[in-house]
């Protein structure tokens, strides 16, 4: 019976564990919110990425500038290339280049950059992005 226990013990911890990853490859959803430091401007960013293989992620987002002219917005379309098998990084950890291709006020806009994820908890982390934009804030596993 003690056996049984503490294996079911340890089970329900490595569930946890897996469970509380950066990034879950297929399947794994993350929203982010967070602040533009610069590219076009400074401001308020939002992101949604989807997991479509262990390596790869696509999103969807929005920059909103702190700006008096016209040219304040870019809504893009986002691919992720995540790290973390190829370096070993910890359950907690993601690392991935990212590129950003979309649409501003006077027309085609790109970006392209490194991001890093860090979770504290199972929903809740922190995420920078630097390149020719700079953004960080909270991402949240849904």
């Amino acid at each position: 019976m003690v056996k049984k226990i503490i294996l079911l013990v340890l089970f329900i911890g490595f569930v946890s564990f897996t469970n509380a990853q950066a990034y879950n490859g297929q399947g794994d959803q993350k929203v982010q919110i967070g602040i533009n430091a610069f590219g076009y401007g400074a401001g308020i960013t939002g992101s949604y990425d989807y997991g479509v293989l262990d390596w790869l992620s696509v999103g969807a987002g929005g920059n909103f500038y702190w700006s008096n002219d016209n040219d304040n917005f870019f809504i893009f379309g986002r691919v992720n290339f995540h790290l973390n098998d190829v370096l070993d990084l910890p359950y907690n950890m993601d690392l991935y280049p990212t590129v950003r291709v979309g649409g501003r006020n006077d027309g085609f806009g790109i970006g392209a950059g490194l991001g890093y994820r860090y979770f504290f908890t199972d929903k809740i982390g922190a995420y920078a992005e630097l390149g020719s934009y700079g953004s960080l804030g909270v991402s949240i596993n849904l």
